[in-house]
């Protein structure tokens, strides 16, 4: 990031949130470039560009938690990048509680988001702990040189 880091959202973060909380996939479209390109590093195989694919998947995931609400938990922008934190809640309508969330990082073009890389989850309530998971790291992690 280059230039002064600001803890305030830039004008499209925030129309992001209120077209999330809103439920209102238009004006969620509108946020982004025509072009977007949007990456998760953990997850490659889920990259997509446009606003189609962003469209696809917003719209199922909206229309799946008619309650959606995004709240934003933090936010550092400098120039034309802006790093959040997102926490996402809502009631599915096939009944139970959707809680997902985690770190957004976007590339700013004219005002739209033209560019994200994702790193969300959604809230493992049960499963493995650290300790857990440590011991799998460990087991694929290569062996030391012996030397």
């Amino acid at each position: 990031m280059t230039g002064p880091v600001s803890p305030e959202p830039p004008p499209v973060i925030a129309r992001l949130r209120a077209a999330w909380n809103a439920r209102d996939l238009a004006a969620l479209q509108a946020c982004f470039h025509p072009n977007y390109e949007s990456r998760q590093p953990l997850h490659p195989d889920r990259a997509f560009r446009g606003r189609e694919g962003l469209a696809r998947c917003w719209g199922m995931l909206l229309e799946a938690v008619p309650d959606f609400q995004a709240e934003l938990l933090g936010c550092a922008a400098a120039g034309d990048v802006v790093w959040t934190e997102w926490r996402w809640t809502g009631s599915p309508l096939g009944g139970g509680a959707f809680t997902a969330g985690g770190v957004m990082i976007f590339g700013l073009e004219a005002d739209q988001i033209a560019w994200a890389r994702i790193y969300t989850e959604t809230v493992q309530v049960q499963g493995p702990d650290f300790d857990a998971i440590l011991d799998e790291i460990l087991r694929c992690a290569p062996a030391p040189d012996a030397a």
